[in-house]
């Protein structure tokens, strides 16, 4: 792709993501200081995949994700995983009319475009391979028949790291379905003073106004697919991917040969999967495309990358002896790869 392609380019990916800063304003009327995790939505919506966000009870999860449905005019559908919960909970069941001696479906609350989630790994391994076939498939199946699940479909799962008590954790296959994993902290005193100002209060208003269209999410979906990725940037990527994984150094790419990363053989048990590959270059894509930009940057990797690996690297014990966590891994990672 030649200079004025890309400039053509350029021009049409401006016009298309025209309605990204008008509803990152009407998000931001009613969330404060979460611009990441409004960031990472949106690239999830956008880049067609699924988010795990892990943060404290009261950080404006439920309400970030509840006002983002309303300014795209989405459909929103809240989840709670309890110990109790059954597969029928969540992607719905048969229900028999017995005067006409029939069977209909009654649809679950998965038939949505957003899904909370709420405290995913709560719920039983029969209820999380349950949702695990809506996330991967976009579909269900119930009573032998299959159901499409509406387009877009998002499933923003939420965890609370405070307490264990009475949770299944995620198993390596279901967590590998999420595109991205968020981390969120307290805010900032000045953001905190922001919320009082604007949330104490008994009749707050949380209702967003529609300003932009499920087919402006649709059609941006076909133009992030268009977004340039560059040989090298490419090449980057596979770099990122097989520098997680220690016994597969000697894949490097030749800009990479002189890289020393042998601190992190005894820090990595295992490294990520050919899905963090594809997840790294979509939603660099994503993230290029509302930047409003028609090509990819290497910091636009290395932006992404931590939320894209961190629950998909397992660290060894030395690591966790050292008080390393996967962020920390994947910081030293790309502090030692050379950038293109």
């Amino acid at each position: 792709m030649n200079q004025s392609d890309i400039q053509e380019l350029q021009n049409e990916i401006k016009a298309v993501g025209a309605f990204v800063e008008p509803l990152k304003v009407e998000v931001g009327r009613f969330i404060v200081g979460q611009e990441e995790l409004v960031n990472r939505l949106l690239i999830g919506l956008i880049g067609n995949g699924h988010i795990l966000v892990e943060g404290v009870p009261g950080l404006a999860k439920t309400l970030t994700i509840s006002i983002l449905s309303q300014a795209v005019g989405l459909s929103f559908s809240r989840i709670q995983f309890t110990p109790d919960l059954l597969p029928a909970d969540v992607i719905g069941t048969t229900i028999y009319n017995p005067q006409e001696h029939t069977f209909s479906t009654k649809e679950g609350p998965v038939f949505a475009n957003l899904i909370l989630a709420d405290e995913i790994n709560r719920a039983p391994a029969k209820v999380q391979s349950a949702l695990l076939e809506a996330m991967q498939e976009r579909q269900v199946t119930i009573g032998g028949e299959t159901h499409k699940l509406p387009a877009p479909f998002l499933v923003m799962a939420t965890q609370n790291p405070l307490e264990q008590e009475g949770t299944y954790p995620l198993p390596e296959a279901q967590i590998d379905r999420f595109m991205l994993k968020v981390l969120l902290d307290y805010p900032q005193r000045s953001e905190e003073a922001l919320i009082l100002e604007r949330m104490a209060h008994p009749d707050v208003e949380t209702a967003a106004v529609t300003v932009t269209s499920i087919d402006d999410i649709l059609k941006a979906r076909e133009w992030v697919d268009k977004i340039y990725l560059d040989e090298k940037i490419a090449e980057y990527i596979l770099d990122i991917v097989f520098a997680t994984r220690t016994d597969r150094y000697d894949q490097l790419s030749e800009r990479q040969k002189d890289a020393d990363l042998s601190d992190l053989d005894d820090l990595i048990q295992y490294g990520a999967s050919p899905r963090a590959t594809i997840s790294l270059a979509v939603a660099a894509k994503a993230a290029a495309f509302l930047a409003g930009r028609a090509y990819v940057m290497p910091q636009d990797l290395k932006d992404i990358a931590p939320d894209v690996l961190r629950h998909r690297i397992v660290p060894t014990y030395e690591a966790e002896a050292e008080n390393l966590t996967t962020t920390d891994l994947i910081q030293r990672l790309l502090n030692e790869l050379r950038t293109p």
